[in-house]
């Protein structure tokens, strides 16, 4: 169990060629407590989408929750686009193509949670890295929260 009153925001890896956002960085957090009171299985991440920056149609095998703190978005869920704005909540079934595009003048503030810290992902479309547009979106993978990678 933990208070984490304060963190610090890092930029994306721009060596990743599938989600490149260069105006947009983020924070995981999970419970860094002792193992006797720590609560495991629960990730936030809190991310700031940059102007023009967009989070690309994925999936997870888990649910997620998606809250919007501050900001213009435009949300892309299974088959439904929606503008979104501070306040609103959105809950991703597993499985369910999802992406967020920030489509105001500002930036996007959001958190999203997730039941575990194993999250996996898998693109279906892509931000491509500067030099890798005409790639194919790289095989699925496991963001280790606990790990912070």
């Amino acid at each position: 169990m933990a208070f984490i009153e304060s963190f610090t925001y890092s930029p994306f890896d721009e060596s990743d060629p599938d989600d490149f956002r260069p105006s947009s960085r983020w924070a995981l957090l999970t419970d860094p407590g002792d193992a006797g009171g720590q609560v495991d299985n629960i990730t936030v991440i809190f991310e700031e989408i940059g102007v023009g920056d967009c989070i690309p149609l994925h999936v997870h095998p888990i649910h997620e929750v998606i809250v919007f703190d501050d900001g213009a978005a435009r949300v892309t869920l299974g088959d439904e686009t929606r503008d979104v704005g501070p306040g609103t909540v959105v809950f991703i079934p597993a499985g369910i193509p999802h992406g967020t595009r920030n489509s105001g003048d500002g930036l996007v503030r959001m958190h999203a949670m997730f039941p575990s810290e194993q999250i996996g992902i898998e693109y279906l479309e892509r931000n491509p890295a500067p030099g890798t547009e005409h790639d194919a979106p790289q095989p699925a993978f496991t963001i280790d929260a606990r790990a912070g990678e």
